[in-house]
């Protein structure tokens, strides 16, 4: 799984060559190789290490002993998604290039995650709350200032 592979080599019709055994699996897509996240699993030791990036798969096994940071680290993260772990480092310019070198293809699109709409929830949540931080204490100030004037009116009348 996860190669690319083309049964079709002899198209004589003036049709694309049929390629449906190869899409329907979601393997290729053009030169693009997918991988589920079952077949990145399994690359999970110093002997085969791969690494889910922004949803691009990377076979680092080579770079294991030349990572900066020791490849512990690497291996802690080996045929998962490191994304999170990646960014919160804050990896250089330099070493985001040179990760290009270790591209082999992408997660499947069943596989990624949906954060489109996450997003959305932030957003529509974050409105409603930037009213309401104004809002509120406009109206507790309103009912203080009206319970300190009636306080003060009872206390001058008796």
């Amino acid at each position: 799984m996860g190669e690319e592979t083309n049964d079709n080599l002899i198209n004589t019709d003036k049709r694309p060559a049929n390629n449906t055994n190869v899409e329907e699996n979601g393997e290729t897509d053009g030169c693009v190789k997918y991988y589920t996240l079952e077949e990145i699993r399994v690359h999970n030791m110093n002997s085969d290490t791969w690494l889910i990036i922004h949803d691009k798969v990377y076979d680092i096994t080579s770079f294991l002993e030349e990572h900066p940071g020791g490849e512990e680290v690497l291996l802690e993260q080996a045929g998962a998604d490191a994304t999170e772990s990646f960014e919160d480092v804050g990896h250089s310019t330099d070493a985001r290039e040179m990760l290009q070198q270790y591209y082999i293809g992408e997660l499947h699109m069943d596989d990624r995650k949906k954060e489109k709409p996450k997003d959305e929830e932030v957003t529509n949540s974050g409105e409603s709350s930037s009213w309401t931080t104004w809002l509120i204490p406009a109206i507790v100030a309103t009912v203080v200032g009206i319970v300190y004037r009636f306080y003060m009116f009872e206390h001058k009348s008796s």
